[in-house]
C-alpha cells in the first residue's frame, strides 16, 4: 500500500472527518423508518412500496461498496471519498425535494451509490492516519459513532418528522456534507493501492444477483411465491450470485477474491456481520412502526422510547474497542450478538397491542448493549484479518455484507409480517410482528455462533508495534 504523509492534518482530524462521514452514511440506513407513516400519508403506498424507501438505499449501497473501495484504491482514496461525499450530499437534497414516492426511491438509490463510494474509504483513510497502537481506540470511536447513527436513525427521523417535516431527515445531510468537503481536502492524506484494478463484471454480477433475490422477497407476499415473476427473479438472482462466486475464484483480479474466505477470521466476522444486520434491520423497521401505529406514540415519542437501545453504542462501544485490544475481538463480538439475540427474543415474548413501556424496557436495554459490543470489535477484526494491501477490499466487503444483511432483513421480516399479519388492527400487526422478531432473534444467534469460529489470534495485535509480515501471513492463513 502506497502511503503519503499528510502535509496538513492529524489523526484527530482524520477521526473527525471519517466518523462524521460514516455517521451520515450509516444514519440514512434507518432514518426513514419513523417517517414511514408520514411519507405514506403524503405519497400513499403499501408496505412493499415503503420497503423500497429503505431497500433502494441499502441495495445500491451494498452492491457498489466493493467497487467504491476499488475506485479509491486505484484513483486515490481521498479523491474518491470526496466524490462519494458530493454524490451523497446532492442526492440527499434530491430526496428532500422529491415530488412523489418514485422520485424519492430513485434519489435514495443514488444516495446509496454515493455512500458506497464514501463509506469503505472512511476506514482505510482512518487506518492510514492513526498509529497502530492507537487503532483499537480509534476504531472504537468510529464504531461508536456508526453504531449510534444506525440505531438512532429512528429518533432523529422521528424528531425531524414531527417538529419540522420528514423532508428534513434528508436536508440534514446537506450542511454536514458541505462542511466536510473542504476539511477532507485539507486534512486527509491521499493514498493508493498499487496495481488496483476495477472489476466491472463482478460488480454487475453481484448487483443483478442481489437485486433479483431482494425483489423476489419483496414481491413474494403480493404475487405469490409460486408466481412466474417471483420464481424467475429468485432463480436469476441465485444464478448471478453463483456466477459472482465463480468469478471471484477464477478471475485474476476480482473485486472480492474468494481466497480471502480461507481465513477463518475473515469468514467468521463477515458471516456474523451479515446475520447481525439481517436480524437488526428487519426488527427496527417493524418495531418503529409498531410503536407509532399500534401503541400510538408520536414519531419523537417512539424515537425517545428506543433510546435505551439507540444510546448504548455511544456509551459502550469505546469500552468494547478497548476490550477487543486486551482480550481479542472474538469473545466481545460473540457476547454482543448473543445479547442482541436475547433482546429480540425477549421482545417477541412481551410484544402485545397494549404492551406497557416498562415491559419492553429490558429488551431494549439488552439489545442496545449487544449492538454496542458488536460494532467496534467487528471493525477491528475485519481490518486485522487481512494483509495491509487488502484492507480496502476487506472494508468494502464487510460493509457490503452488512448492507446485504440489512436489505435481506427488511425483505425477509416484512414477508413474514405480511404472511402472518398486517395493518388492519393492533392485534393484526402484533400477529405479524411476533414471528418476525423470533426469526430475527434466531438469525442473530446464528451470527453469534459464527463469531465463535473466529480464531483467537484474529484479534488486533495488542502490542505497541505492528505485527510482522510473518504474523500477518499466519493470521490470514488461519
Amino acid at each position: 500500500m502506497e502511503q503519503h504523509t499528510p502535509s496538513r492534518g492529524t489523526a484527530v482530524w482524520a477521526l473527525v472527518v471519517t466518523s462524521v462521514a460514516g455517521f451520515m452514511a450509516a444514519l440514512d440506513n434507518l432514518v426513514v423508518t419513523t417517517a414511514l407513516p408520514s411519507i405514506r400519508e403524503d405519497f400513499g403506498g403499501a408496505l412493499h412500496d415503503l420497503e423500497w424507501t429503505v431497500s433502494a438505499y441499502t441495495l445500491t449501497f451494498a452492491v457498489l461498496l466493493m467497487f467504491g473501495a476499488a475506485l479509491g484504491d486505484r484513483f486515490g482514496r481521498r479523491k474518491l471519498f470526496m466524490v462519494g461525499l458530493t454524490v451523497f450530499t446532492g442526492a440527499s437534497a434530491a430526496a428532500a425535494l422529491a415530488p412523489g414516492l418514485e422520485a424519492l426511491v430513485a434519489a435514495r438509490a443514488v444516495q446509496g451509490a454515493g455512500a458506497a463510494i464514501m463509506m469503505p474509504l472512511t476506514l482505510t483513510l482512518l487506518t492510514a492516519a492513526v498509529p497502530v497502537a492507537k487503532r483499537g481506540m480509534a476504531y472504537g470511536i468510529w464504531g461508536a459513532v456508526n453504531g449510534l447513527a444506525v440505531a438512532s436513525g429512528p429518533l432523529i427521523g422521528g424528531s425531524l418528522t414531527e417538529h419540522v417535516s420528514w423532508q428534513w431527515i434528508f436536508w440534514l445531510n446537506v450542511p454536514l456534507g458541505l462542511a466536510l468537503l473542504p476539511l477532507a481536502r485539507l486534512r486527509l492524506a491521499e493514498s493508493y493501492a498499487s496495481g488496483a484494478r476495477l472489476d466491472i463484471a463482478g460488480t454487475l454480477l453481484a448487483s443483478g444477483g442481489l437485486f433479483g433475490i431482494v425483489y423476489a422477497l419483496v414481491r413474494g407476499p403480493l404475487d405469490g411465491w409460486a408466481s412466474a415473476t417471483v420464481l424467475t427473479s429468485l432463480i436469476a438472482g441465485a444464478a448471478l450470485l453463483g456466477g459472482f462466486v465463480h468469478h471471484g475464484i477464477r478471475n485474476k483480479a476480482p473485486m472480492l477474491p474468494m481466497r480471502l474466505f480461507r481465513s477463518r477470521a475473515f469468514s467468521g466476522i463477515n458471516a456474523a456481520s451479515l446475520l447481525m444486520f439481517l436480524g437488526m434491520f428487519g426488527s427496527i423497521f417493524l418495531l418503529s412502526q409498531y410503536m407509532q401505529i399500534v401503541l400510538g406514540y408520536s414519531p419523537t415519542e417512539a424515537g425517545l422510547r428506543m433510546l435505551p437501545w439507540t444510546g448504548m453504542p455511544m456509551l459502550v462501544s469505546p469500552l468494547a474497542g478497548y476490550l477487543s485490544d486486551r482480550i481479542g475481538g472474538r469473545p466481545v463480538v460473540a457476547a454482543g450478538l448473543f445479547l442482541q439475540a436475547l433482546g429480540l427474543a425477549w421482545y417477541a415474548v412481551v410484544v402485545a397491542p397494549d404492551a406497557a413501556y416498562g415491559v419492553q424496557l429490558p429488551a431494549l436495554i439488552i439489545s442496545g448493549i449487544g449492538m454496542a459490543l458488536y460494532f467496534a470489535p467487528a471493525a477491528n477484526l475485519v481490518m486485522s484479518s487481512v494483509r495491509p494491501q487488502e484492507q480496502g477490499i476487506a472494508s468494502g466487503a464487510n460493509n457490503a455484507l452488512r448492507e446485504v444483511g440489512g436489505a435481506l432483513g427488511i425483505a425477509v421480516m416484512s414477508s413474514i409480517f405480511s404472511a402472518q399479519g398486517g395493518y388492519a388492527s393492533g392485534r393484526d400487526f402484533v400477529n405479524g410482528l411476533e414471528p418476525a422478531l423470533w426469526v430475527g432473534a434466531a438469525v442473530v444467534a446464528l451470527g453469534a455462533v459464527a463469531a465463535l469460529f473466529i480464531p483467537s489470534r484474529g484479534a488486533t495485535p495488542t502490542g505497541p508495534s505492528e505485527a510482522t509480515s510473518k504474523q500477518r501471513d499466519e493470521l490470514v492463513a488461519a
